[in-house]
């Protein structure tokens, strides 16, 4: 795909997403929502990628959904994707799920305006760093809507309910100090600032860490934020523990810690990544 609102690239071990349209301060569309989808897929396709960092262009992160449509924006639902009894599909929430599902860790270097669906869009990467100068704001109800693109489930796991509640009943846009007080965000850097952070904490995940371990693991902390016991917990570490350990990665990061040298993981993500949720089934949307 070609993309003509997002910016995709690759270094060092790093995809960097960048929605980009900077003059519209990168609000949303159908045409972002299919490329940030066709680039995620793009990610989990290629080993090299180990960490993904979503940034915006210029001034904003996300300013939210393109209004432009006027009054009727939101009447056709939230995007042309149509379910099988005939719903239109939000389209945040089409984003929101294929980050979900993504095998590498994915970071939000939220550098200005993120706000409805710029917002939401972000709670279910891994970590959120923020500019100084970003704003946020679940402003839904203000424009006579409700929270979309999953963040009924998200953001109260993530801030707790009544700081979820207490954003979401007021839709009030709040700065960087307030989203980091809520636990909305890990730090606040200076803008010039924003993306080195961002890119050190992508960096020291790419340089030490087993790529197959970082999949399983990202899918085990997320996967039993809704598990009803521990003993589920339990079960999927006993299953990941045994493949792991029979993995050419466990001997490299045992020999490498005794040999006091960088370790080297062999395993890949596309060809290495073994199902510990044997009984996990994507719930279909009908």
């Amino acid at each position: 795909m070609d993309y003509t609102q997002i910016v995709y690239e690759v270094a060092d071990h790093i995809a960097t997403i960048t929605l980009n349209r900077p003059e519209q301060l990168n609000a949303f569309t159908n045409t972002m929502m299919r490329e940030v989808i066709d680039a995620f897929d793009r990610v989990d396709a290629d080993d090299d990628v180990r960490v993904v960092i979503v940034t915006g262009a210029g001034r904003g992160f996300c300013a939210g959904a393109d209004l432009s449509g006027g009054g009727e924006t939101f009447s056709r639902g939230g995007s042309d994707e149509q379910t099988d009894v005939g719903v239109p599909r939000d389209g945040g929430g089409l984003v929101s799920l294929r980050i979900f599902e993504c095998t590498k860790p994915v970071i939000g270097a939220i550098n200005g305006a993120a706000v409805g669906v710029g917002v939401t869009m972000t709670l279910p990467m891994d970590i959120r760093l923020a500019s100084e100068h970003a704003k946020f704001g679940f402003v839904f109800a203000r424009r006579g809507i409700v929270p979309e693109a999953c963040s009924s489930w998200f953001l109260p796991r993530l801030v707790g309910i009544s700081q979820a509640a207490e954003w979401c009943y007021s839709g009030r846009v709040f700065p960087a100090g307030e989203a980091l007080a809520g636990r909305l965000v890990r730090s606040v850097h200076a803008a010039d600032e924003l993306l080195p952070a961002a890119r050190a904490i992508a960096a020291e995940i790419a340089a030490n860490t087993a790529p197959v371990s970082i999949a399983l693991t990202r899918q085990m902390l997320w996967r039993m934020l809704g598990a009803a016991h521990p003993m589920e917990a339990h079960k999927v570490d006993s299953r990941g523990i045994l493949a792991r350990g029979r993995s050419g990665d466990a001997r490299e990061g045992v020999l490498s810690f005794l040999e006091k040298r960088p370790a080297q993981f062999p395993d890949t993500v596309s060809a290495d990544l073994p199902d510990i949720f044997p009984s996990h089934e994507t719930p279909k949307f009908s």
